[in-house]
């Protein structure tokens, strides 16, 4: 298990992946603005290589070991969007990249992916262990491993968004006071929670997650992490979808003071929608749960200053055409 980051692990990050990500936009949105009664700017980080900020923390992860990762390869667990992030760090490097995958991945990640040179590997989320699958690759061929949240390094390369958005807000003359994030494990909103400490400490975090799938929301209110129930019904935000949130990501989330939501699957559709009339750009369903959560949650948000995390824009084309129609 690596250890917690620390505020210059995430400078550090920044530094180290400038070169690898695009510097992705706030989009402000008169129309949006209107519908919540605040001043609100969307993050983009549906316009990362390979469509998602998941590109951050793997490319962070595997620069830092980037001779072991030539001399052994890379094992990684995702749905799709962190398996894109791996993949292309890989391939930029000359890694082997070995991801595993639910069987039920939108096909579009996994298509980039293998564009990418990674091989994939199929797992059941229902009735197997992708951790554990890991770990018997892992004894196999001494590759190193880079998860998609609870890693020292992923958190930290996610935590640069947190810099981003204290460096806009400076800008601007403004100050948050929420950051709305979609949540899967955490690593994303703990990175941005980690950065925000430090650099606008009134700033709050409120997470996105699938209904019946608040394993953030229950964890945050019981002050333990809690695991989401095995069987539960799948949600088309596949993104955000893992059964429990990390023992490095939960404490600092704890203790910023984070609030989680669940999410409908039919809101993020209009939302979905709403990004692609309103801000021209394409969000995948995960990636659209911070601002279907601003819209349609019931969260009192009239009159402040609000970022919203477009985290993702892998949308299987069917899905993305029955959420504009």
């Amino acid at each position: 298990m690596s250890h917690a980051p620390t505020f210059q692990d995430i400078i550090d990050a920044k530094s180290r992946i400038t070169p690898f990500i695009n510097q992705t936009p706030f989009l402000s949105c008169p129309p949006l603005n209107d519908l919540i009664g605040a001043n609100v700017f969307v993050k983009a980080e549906c316009l990362q290589p390979r469509g998602a900020f998941k590109i951050r923390g793997a490319t962070n992860a595997i620069l830092k070991r980037k001779d072991e990762a030539i001399a052994k390869g890379v094992i990684a667990f995702s749905s799709g969007n962190h398996a894109q992030g791996v993949a292309l760090a890989c391939k930029r490097i000359g890694a082997k990249a070995t991801i595993i995958v639910p069987h039920d991945a939108p096909t579009i990640k996994l298509e980039n992916a293998k564009q990418d040179g990674a091989q994939i590997i199929f797992y059941n989320r229902q009735t197997e262990s992708r951790e554990e699958i890991g770990a018997d690759l892992q004894a196999k061929t001494g590759a190193i491993l880079v998860p998609p949240y609870d890693h020292e390094d992923v958190i930290a390369g996610q935590g640069a968004i947190g810099l981003e958005i204290a460096g806009f807000a400076n800008q601007k003359e403004i100050e948050f006071d929420y950051v709305i994030t979609p949540a899967s494990g955490g690593g994303l909103a703990s990175g941005i929670a980690l950065a925000l400490e430090k650099l606008s400490p009134k700033t709050k975090m409120l997470i996105a997650e699938p209904l019946h799938h608040e394993r953030l929301k229950n964890s945050l209110e019981n002050g333990a992490r809690i695991e989401n129930a095995k069987g539960l019904p799948l949600s088309i935000q596949d993104a955000l979808m893992s059964p429990t949130c990390g023992e490095l990501t939960f404490p600092i989330l704890y203790r910023n003071g984070a609030k989680a939501f669940g999410v409908k699957d039919d809101d993020c559709l209009k939302a979905i929608k709403f990004a692609f009339e309103n801000l021209q750009i394409i969000i995948e369903p995960g990636g659209a749960a911070a601002l279907a959560l601003a819209i349609f949650g019931e969260i009192d948000l009239k009159g402040k200053n609000i970022c919203i995390i477009a985290s993702g824009g892998n949308i299987d084309a069917d899905l993305f055409y029955k959420a504009i129609k």
